[in-house]
């Protein structure tokens, strides 16, 4: 019997709860997941159990926690065992720094590139702004490949700081988004990494009429 329930929006368009499932799943966390429907009484439950109104939301025994990362650092406290971060202290702290850095940044990418499983929009024009966030994105990719040796930012095996930056991967496919040589072969490592195509599948049968929950884009 599963022991957590994890609350998530859309799996086509919600790249936080993406990345939230993936952490449960990393942890080996037994859980449920639940779809929080679009309507009143369902933003207003989750108003309650989350104050700050944003999914996903994980559920484990008298736990309440919400925002990705929080949950990503409540399971490694939890499952020190998942591997979330690297052995070597110098690595972890590249992990958690640029898993910050998905954390708070690239809102231009974010707004430009949505993320949409279903789409696929060749020859699509990338604003400027945009442009410095993808720079910034394939030099965080290249940088980790060359200095932990892949095929996973930091290694053989995902960290968390895969779990953070796999939406992008989607968003580089759906848009098209030309990449170096080094960036490319991790995007389509990652979009071949046996959670994502999981969690892919399953969006490709949501409903479109869905809509977007994801306060944290």
């Amino acid at each position: 019997m599963p022991t957590a329930t994890l609350t998530i929006s859309s799996r086509n368009y919600s790249s936080w709860s993406l990345r939230g499932w993936l952490v449960c799943r990393m942890a080996g966390l037994s859980f449920e997941t639940e779809m929080l429907k679009d309507d009143a009484s369902s933003r207003a439950e989750l108003l309650h159990l989350s104050p700050s109104f944003l999914v996903p939301r994980l559920l484990h025994g008298d736990v309440v926690v919400w925002d990705t990362l929080a949950i990503a650092q409540y399971l490694n406290d939890t499952y020190p065992e998942a591997g979330f971060l690297p052995k070597e202290a110098p690595a972890r702290a590249h992990c958690r720094s640029i898993s910050g850095e998905m954390h708070g940044g690239f809102i231009n990418l974010r707004s430009a590139l949505p993320m949409n499983l279903k789409a696929h929009h060749p020859d699509f024009t990338i604003f400027n702004g945009a442009k410095g966030d993808i720079d910034r994105i394939v030099t965080i990719f290249e940088d980790c490949l060359r200095r932990y040796g892949g095929p996973f930012l930091f290694g053989a095996a995902p960290t968390l700081a895969d779990a953070m930056y796999a939406p992008v991967c989607t968003r580089f496919r759906t848009y098209d988004v030309a990449l170096p040589p080094l960036a490319a072969t991790y995007r389509d490592t990652i979009l071949d990494w046996d959670l994502l195509k999981e969690w892919t599948e399953e969006a490709q049968a949501e409903p479109d009429e869905i809509e977007e929950l994801d306060m944290e884009f």
